[in-house]
This record gives structure tokens, sequence and C-alpha cells, in this order.
């Protein structure tokens, strides 16, 4: 007699791994330098040296990716630098893009 409560499992059950974000930090003409690194040392966790690499590519390029992170840390960031910006007084975006 067969057990009633047997379940069937399928052997090919596939696992897809989490959506990653890339989070952005956009240029605008009235942040100032210092801050947009102070930014990127304190969301972003990047060393000074990093973060004067990243602004200065941000300030020649209009955008520089800072990070790839699951879609909550990626949304988070983007929070982040929209509240220290608003702070501030500087208008400092940050944006995210599905990878």
């Amino acid at each position: 007699m067969a057990n009633e409560f047997e379940i069937e499992l399928a052997d090919d059950i596939e696992v897809k791994e989490p959506s990653k974000y890339k989070v952005f930090l956009l240029n605008d003409d009235y942040s100032t330098m210092d801050f947009v690194i102070e930014v990127l040392v304190k969301v972003f966790r990047k060393s000074t040296d990093e973060a004067a690499k990243i602004m200065l590519n941000i300030h020649n390029n209009g955008r520089e990716l800072c990070g790839v992170y699951s879609h909550e840390i990626a949304s988070t960031k983007v929070s982040q630098v929209k509240t220290m910006a608003r702070t501030k007084g500087y208008p400092l975006k940050a944006v995210m893009e599905e990878e």
C-alpha cells in the first residue's frame, strides 16, 4: 500500500539567482566634489582614493557605476544618497538599473 502523503518531487527544479542591480551616481552642476567623495565613502564603502577616481568619472562622463547589489540593497543605497543630498542641500542623484 502506497503512502497517501507521498509527494513526488521534480528532478529538474531550476534555481534562479536573484536579479542584481547597478547603482550609478549622476553628475550635476551643484554638488561639490568633496560631497560626492563623502557619499561614495559613507554609502558605498569606497576608499578615499577610489571615491576620488569615481567622482572624476562622474564629473567627466555624466554618471558612474558605484556598485552592483540585490534589489533591496540597491534601493536602500539610492535612498541613502537622496537623504544625504537633501540634508546638505545638494541635488545629487543615484539611480538603479537591472543588470
